[in-house]
């Protein structure tokens, strides 16, 4: 198994908290994964419909304040075409949540499985004239594979589900709290475990103890968030994750900095 890091659409440039740390433009962190059988992605990010047409597929508030590059070559399929796939080689596809820049790629490959938290679906439906969710990236009309995760299977002290048509090798991780079904994908690579936490928290230093917040994404994080009590719950769990398991590497969706050193190691 083979797993790349992909930034699937740069947006606005931030600077890092930490001393000697440059400036970087935050990312939308996917994975591609290569099985025996065919690819996964986990995530999407930004996709060609919104490169092509932004006022059409992304709200125009979120487009200014986000500042997305909209760079064709950035998109999930592009790149995958580079490593010599084609879309349709990608059967599965992982999402942690629906909002605008994690799921503007689905476009690009109707024919995958699209795995996603039955709270979010049904969320992204009934709202779909809502700012968060673009209904634009699914009118293909995908083949979702909905979850709502029950005790039984344990994932490290969470309740997981393992996708449907993958081995226990991938899990989706309900994370609550930045929107309704809000889930991280983890999947283990040798003898370690990688889990992508999308928007259960921002910045790589909110992991610490104490936990270093952000300015600009903690403020990004607290006017997206659906439950704050259960998102700060969901934080101090993964803060207890990385302190008691440190074979998972955990990393999230828009930070630079982890999308950097996860490509360097």
């Amino acid at each position: 198994m083979k797993i790349h890091h992909l930034n699937c659409g740069s947006m606005a440039k931030i600077e890092a908290t930490t001393a000697g740390a440059d400036p970087a433009h935050t990312v939308n962190h996917c994975l591609l994964v290569e099985t025996a059988d065919d690819l996964v992605l986990i995530e999407t990010g930004l996709g060609l419909v919104n490169v092509r047409d932004p006022e059409g597929t992304l709200e125009a508030d979120w487009v200014r304040f986000a500042q997305p590059a909209l760079d064709e070559e950035e998109t999930a399929v592009r790149q995958i075409e580079r490593l010599g796939y084609a879309p349709g080689d990608v059967g599965h596809i992982l999402l942690t949540h629906l909002d605008v820049d994690h799921s503007g790629g689905l476009p690009d490959f109707p024919a995958a499985k699209v795995h996603v938290h039955t709270a979010e679906l049904d969320t992204a439906l009934a709202e779909a004239a809502a700012t968060r969710y673009r209904p634009a990236h699914w009118a293909h009309g995908p083949n979702w594979v909905t979850y709502t995760p029950e005790p039984g299977d344990e994932w490290f002290g969470f309740t997981a589900a393992v996708p449907e048509g993958l081995g226990p090798d991938f899990r989706l991780v309900p994370l609550r709290g930045h929107t309704p079904g809000h889930m991280g994908v983890a999947v283990r690579q040798d003898d370690r475990w990688l889990l992508h936490c999308g928007d259960a928290y921002y910045y790589h230093r909110e992991l610490e103890l104490p936990p270093t917040p952000h300015p600009v994404l903690d403020y990004l994080q607290q006017s997206a968030e659906f439950d704050r009590d259960l998102r700060l719950g969901t934080q101090a769990r993964l803060r207890e994750l990385t302190r008691t398991n440190p074979e998972i590497a955990l990393f999230n969706a828009h930070d630079p900095w982890q999308l950097r050193n996860h490509r360097n190691g």
